[in-house]
């Protein structure tokens, strides 16, 4: 008897036709911010400041710090400055998956965290817990959902894999039972997290977090990019455009764009990943794949697929392909990838073959901040004056939060639970520079797509590379 192909064979196609039609029109813009609440940037900074505790960075690592610590220290002269605009780049174009787990899933922390993982687990636990308590206590409306995240197993090992993950705080579906949450005909099991599993409006959040802190008395500075910082003995002064901070402490929250200590520049490396977005579904659409609650999918492949549906009833269908660009650059032309859009539509509809001629309303891509730990990581610099966090590698919605209280932690010189973990200690393995990087990556992604062929089994590249501490993943 043949073997069952993969469920996304590459030997398979949709229709080219049917794939243009579906993608004719496509915004090739965040959905996410089109959104009519989006509000006006603040003034960037001109001429000189002074501050308590300078922010940079103002995606979800750095709103959260300078909430955090406002809410900590009411005196606490804080400023938050930005390159661009508030949720323009990650935090503005990610799924809006909110996952408790700090070490990008059980298989990863075990890997590199195993003797703390029983302790990172609580943590993570409290730091979701206290996420929720922030939208609810400064009425943030970020459409955040919990009805969870559903593990669904597309190949015939993946099934075992999923049953015996199964926790107290998950329930275990077979094929039959699936379908009663959500119809698929690549679907042949499934595992609902229902502890530490949301999502939310990912735009939304971060400006309902920037308007939290200015009604605390945060000084928020778009469009203001920091070109370096200099240790100044009793203070850093931050350079900018047209002007200058000077601050007692500092938090670096760049994430995956290049650290302003140049130490920590090998120690992540910008990937692209891209997403579709479907029109809003038809009640007979919906009734078609069964998909009534408001739960996130993710698939359980190396190269996975993650989908979760909107207020709107659309669908976000993201994921599969990690790109990274040679050279490492950062660049507007990065976010689009016809390519990958075209994979992705075309993974779909094979996904869900029975919502027809479903159209897509918008196709972009963003980077993300990957480490080869693939979970981040935090330390101080300068004699304790500078705290940074960073190398979240696209599950961080959540463990941003996490990282601001490790870096507020140490900046504050408190010795905590959070202070003493390997994340706050100890640095991810860095990445090779190039020309040495480009082609490593292409090697690592080749043998996870050996993998996914091979019923999960990795081959030597892979299992050298873990037993090394370089994983590549989003």
């Amino acid at each position: 008897m043949a073997a069952t192909p993969p469920a996304y064979d590459l030997a398979i196609r949709t229709d080219e036709k049917r794939l243009r039609a579906a993608l004719a029109g496509a915004a090739r813009t965040p959905f996410w911010l089109e959104d009519p609440g989006r509000p006006t940037p603040e003034p960037a900074l001109t001429g000189s400041t002074t501050a308590d505790l300078l922010v940079i960075g103002g995606g979800y690592c750095g709103l959260w710090t300078a909430l955090i610590a406002k809410e900590s220290d009411p005196k606490r002269d804080v400023v938050l400055v930005e390159g661009n605009e508030i949720a323009w780049a990650a935090s503005g174009r990610n799924g809006g998956f909110v996952e408790a787990s700090l070490t990008h899933g059980a298989e990863n922390g075990r890997r590199h965290f195993a003797d703390e993982l029983p302790v990172l687990d609580a943590l993570a636990a409290e730091n979701f817990a206290d996420f929720e308590a922030t939208l609810a206590r400064h009425g943030i409306d970020a459409e955040f959902t919990r009805d969870g995240v559903l593990a669904v197993a597309t190949e015939p090992h993946q099934v075992g894999e999923l049953r015996a993950a199964a926790t107290a705080g998950t329930t275990f579906y077979d094929r039959e039972r699936l379908g009663t949450l959500v119809r698929s005909p690549l679907f042949r099991a499934g595992l609902m997290q229902h502890e530490g599993a949301a999502v939310v409006h990912p735009a939304k959040l971060a400006w309902g977090l920037k308007a939290a802190c200015l009604r605390l008395g945060v000084r928020i500075f778009e469009n203001t990019p920091v070109t370096e910082i200099k240790d100044q003995t009793s203070c850093v002064r931050a350079s900018t455009w047209a002007g200058s901070i000077t601050a007692r402490k500092v938090a670096l929250a760049t994430n995956g764009f290049p650290s302003l200590l140049k130490r920590n520049r090998l120690l992540t490396v910008p990937v692209y990943d891209y997403v579709l977005m479907t029109e809003p579904l038809t009640e007979a659409q919906i009734d078609e794949i069964g998909w009534r609650k408001n739960f996130g999918i993710s698939d359980s492949s190396r190269q996975f697929h993650y989908y979760r549906k909107t207020a709107d009833n659309r669908i976000l269908w993201g994921g599969y392909d990690v790109v990274y660009h040679k050279g490492g650059g950062i660049r507007p032309e990065h976010d689009q990838n016809p390519e990958t859009f075209t994979r992705l539509a075309d993974h779909f509809m094979r996904t869900f073959p029975q919502l027809g001629d479903v159209r897509f309303s918008h196709a972009w891509g963003g980077m993300i901040d990957m480490c080869t730990q693939l979970a981040a990581f935090q330390g101080r610099a300068m004699g304790g004056k500078v705290a940074y966090s960073s190398g979240f590698t696209g599950l961080g919605v959540a463990a941003t939060r996490y990282g601001a209280t490790v870096m507020i932690d140490l900046l504050d010189g408190r010795d905590t639970v959070r202070t003493r973990m390997k994340m706050a200690k100890r640095k991810p393995l860095p990445v090779p520079p190039e020309p040495v990087l480009y082609p490593a990556v292409q090697v690592i992604r080749s043998a996870i797509a050996r993998s996914d062929r091979n019923g999960g089994r990795d081959g030597f590249i892979l299992k050298a590379a873990n037993a090394f501490g370089f994983s590549f993943d989003s």
